[in-house]
């Protein structure tokens, strides 16, 4: 877990939620490019003619800001939006990489933690900017605010980094309980498979089912995505299948074989003392020989 990361999620986050919230307060035209290069080069040049006949450079600075000022309050809202979006998410990626790593993660961890979380991002900005442009969804408060709450609960998986670390567990946990034994063997596959089930892809699923289900609403995009999220939450729940009917077989086979099941996820140094201890065992058992049976004379009998 990343505090770090955490807090930075909620300086950002409700900002976004008001700026969602109270979209489309500010009115643009149909060329607000054209309009935006004209006013700058004008206020511009307005400025550069009244700071060559000030004394000081400071009424030039001044009247530059203010140029600077205006031009940044003709871009429109929906643009600062989705700006903001964009660079929250490019952020928590470079912010995560530029984080120490700490003793519990590798940099190979690391590696596959970061590329993990640019398909994240782009999947969570894709659902953002596209659920939330149509004009239907706009109109109706609760889905904006039901829209914003999935949003939000996704962002909640970048200061989590269990998808690419094992967890330990003790080997007396692990002999006795195979769930506990699943999750130490697969931890970080069960991890990436629960978070997009339960944190991704699944309640995008939900909710871009809703729109076309219960409030009729269909475009090109929105069916894409939701034919995506389909086949993304039927492949996890493929591999989460894979994984038990795999970890089932090795188990009955050890089983069979009389062996211990031990966790792969242990240190390598636990193994080996639980070996040799088991060798010495056998070692002894070895070692003592067997009582011999008093064979008396069949004379005596």
């Amino acid at each position: 877990f990343s505090p770090a990361i955490f807090l930075y999620l909620i300086c950002i986050v409700p900002s976004l939620w008001l700026l969602e919230i109270h979209h489309g307060t500010q009115y643009c035209g149909n060329e607000p490019g054209a309009v935006q290069v004209n006013v700058s080069n004008q206020d511009f040049n307005q400025s550069r003619e009244s700071s060559h006949g000030s004394e000081g450079t400071d009424h030039h600075i001044i009247q530059t800001a203010k140029v600077f000022v205006n031009q940044l309050s003709t871009i429109c809202e929906t643009v600062w939006t989705l700006a903001l979006h964009q660079t929250f998410l490019l952020l928590l990626v470079i912010g995560r990489w530029l984080l120490p790593i700490g003793v519990e993660i590798t940099r190979d961890q690391l590696s596959q933690l970061l590329l993990m979380f640019v398909g994240t991002a782009a999947d969570i900005l894709e659902f953002a900017s596209e659920t939330l442009d149509i004009e239907d969804v706009r109109k109706n408060y609760v889905l904006i605010n039901a829209i914003l709450a999935v949003w939000t609960w996704s962002m909640l998986q970048f200061p989590l980094d269990l998808a690419v670390q094992h967890i330990g567990c003790k080997p007396s946990a692990s002999a006795r309980r195979i769930p506990s034994l699943l999750l130490c063997r697969y931890s970080a596959e069960l991890w990436n498979i629960g978070v997009s089930l339960f944190i991704q892809d699944g309640p995008f699923f939900i909710v871009r089912s809703i729109l076309m289900g219960h409030f009729r609403i269909f475009n090109q995009m929105l069916v894409f995505f939701t034919a995506k999220n389909i086949l993304v939450v039927t492949l996890q729940l493929y591999r989460l299948a894979v994984i038990t009917l795999d970890f089932r077989a090795t188990v009955l086979q050890k089983s069979r074989k009389g062996e211990v099941c031990c966790c792969p996820c242990e240190p390598y140094e636990a193994r080996a003392h639980a070996t040799g201890h088991q060798e010495n065992e056998m070692k002894e058992f070895v070692a003592v020989p067997p009582k011999e049976e008093s064979q008396a004379p069949l004379e005596d009998h």
